[in-house]
């Protein structure tokens, strides 16, 4: 059986019931994650597309998608330091300017 594709997600979101842990990880170590496996981008927006491209060093798509974290599968969780005015789709200058972290969220159970 082949590995599970590492989920991209741009917030952190429970997205089916299970046991979870989450821990928050540097630049490096969310670069050496992106490109140990196959990848699975659940990010939805082009702005956050884009700079995960530019900072992982791989191809993150927009989609769409409902995902659903398997048992087992870990996600690179791209969380924004503060919430942009309501209308407001921040470009890459303004995702730098608020700020992010990553975190490690891995479905356990």
């Amino acid at each position: 059986m082949s590995p599970l594709p590492i989920a991209i997600l741009n917030t952190s979101i429970v997205t089916t019931d299970g046991d979870y842990t989450v821990r928050e990880i540097t630049l490096e170590e969310a670069i050496a994650i992106a490109h140990s496996s196959e990848i699975d981008s659940a990010v939805g927006h082009d702005a956050t597309a884009a700079l995960l491209t530019e900072l992982l060093g791989v191809a993150v798509p927009v989609n769409r998608q409902m995902f659903a974290q398997r048992p087992g599968q870990k996600a690179l969780v791209f969380k924004l330091n503060g919430r942009p005015a309501p209308g407001v789709e921040l470009d890459l200058a303004g995702l730098e300017q608020v700020g992010y972290t990553f975190k490690l969220l891995t479905r356990t159970a």
